[in-house]
């Protein structure tokens, strides 16, 4: 594992043995029922979920499975132990946790009020992907899980390992994604491993993340309108279907057009000093919720987002810079559409994934982190990844792809 540079993420690390950190492989019985995993009442299962639940209490961190990602949890009241995941992610202080629950009863601790709207939001999707911003019972929570605002996100997950964590642990847990500020979330427990074996207490290895991408993020205003502030598993259209079409209000996604001509104008357009000053002047102020403010899910490789007005214009515009960057020495990388493979021409790429069809977007959701992982593994230092409609799933997909390209965008036309 390569040690990362930065001081603050360093200080996590108390040797240089990744054996440190716990790893508990469970069983989960996925023939029970098709539609949910079960966690099987083993004596081995119950062990682990034991002592992770101790680890817990006693002020460590846990990475566990939920139904999106990988979470990394600690007790969200214990401020030492808060402190102890942003400094295992690297993660910025200024950006506030999700604090999870096993029971909605627990709400009445943490927060002051609960508007209708949000209570039959809740009532229709928890468990589940879905996180509420809900204002803040004073004194309850370690500051730092909030980054000193007057609200916190709460969810319920829907994965037996979770709520069978938190309910042992006995406390709510703040857990955010379970890997190095700024990579692709965790789907897998060995991708919690590559970024923070030795850097936090242990894993609770649950399988693969069902939904694949992070909890829609909602904010219920006094007026009643649900304003989206990171979309998610649960799509504005799932959303609508309880509070009603004009209630809802999706937040304007952030875009940096970059060079739709040769690869090095195309990297120079969005160098890394740039995607950062434009992120800063779209947003200096501090994020309501996870993933509002800075660039995530980033793969090392430089990514940019291809959109035009038919997949043939993308699919020319992408695989003419693709050709360009590798006659530069790039190691080049795409990420398509099953259907729109045909369009371009033999070995486009020194590595291609698919997202699978469009008429599928739960498998690119699956998917989408995993691939940009295997970018990673490829070497490949110039992506592009093709846009998608913004409707449905297409919305949280289109999201994490904009989030890890830094809002870079290359027009076709």
């Amino acid at each position: 594992m390569n040690e990362p540079n930065e001081p603050l993420f360093a200080v996590q690390r108390r040797s240089g043995n990744r054996n440190e950190t716990v790893y508990w492989k469970l069983d989960l019985l996925r023939d029970v029922d098709p539609d949910s995993d079960v966690l099987q009442p083993s004596e081995v299962n119950k062990l682990a979920i034991v002592k992770a639940a101790q680890i817990l209490r006693e002020g460590g961190t846990v990475a566990f499975p939920t139904e999106t990602v990988y979470g990394l949890g600690a007790d969200a009241r214990n401020t030492v132990a808060v402190e102890a995941v942003f400094a295992a992610k690297g993660r910025p202080s200024d950006n506030p946790l999700i604090v999870h629950i096993a029971d909605p009863g627990a709400l009445d601790e943490l927060v002051t009020e609960v508007h209708p709207a949000a209570a039959a939001l809740m009532e229709a999707y928890w468990p589940g992907p879905l996180t509420v911003v809900l204002p803040v019972r004073e004194g309850v929570l370690s500051p730092c899980v909030t980054a000193g605002l007057d609200t916190v996100g709460v969810r319920m997950p829907d994965h037996p390992v979770a709520l069978a964590l938190i309910s042992a642990a006995g406390c709510p847990v703040a857990a955010p994604s379970a890997n190095r500020s700024g990579r692709p979330s965790p789907t897998l427990a060995s991708h919690v491993m590559e970024d923070l074996a030795g850097y936090i207490g242990g894993v609770l290895d649950g399988g693969a993340a069902g939904v694949g991408l992070e909890s829609t993020v909602v904010q219920v205003q006094p007026d009643g309108k649900v304003a989206v502030l990171r979309p998610g598993g649960i799509t504005s259209e799932q959303l609508a279907a309880v509070v009603g079409e004009e209630a809802v209000s999706a937040e304007p996604a952030s875009v940096k057009e970059a060079g739709a001509s040769p690869a090095t104008e195309a990297r120079q357009a969005s160098a890394p000093a740039e995607l950062h000053g434009a992120e800063a002047a779209v947003d200096s102020s501090v994020p309501r919720a996870p993933g509002m403010k800075y660039t995530h899910y980033a793969p090392r490789g430089w990514l940019g987002v291809v959109r035009g007005s038919s997949p043939q214009r993308v699919a020319e515009e992408a695989a003419s810079l693709l050709q360009a960057a590798q006659l530069n020495g790039e190691v080049t990388g795409l990420l398509l559409f099953e259907e729109h493979k045909p369009l371009y021409p033999a070995d486009p790429a020194a590595c291609v994934l698919s997202l699978g069809s469009l008429s599928s977007p739960e498998e690119g959701a699956r998917s989408l982190y995993a691939a940009l992982r295997r970018f990673d593994e490829a070497g490949a230092t110039y992506i592009l990844a093709e846009a998608c409609s913004y409707t449905g799933l297409g919305a949280a997909i289109m999201n994490r792809l904009m989030k890890a390209a830094g809002g870079s965008v290359i027009d076709a036309g």
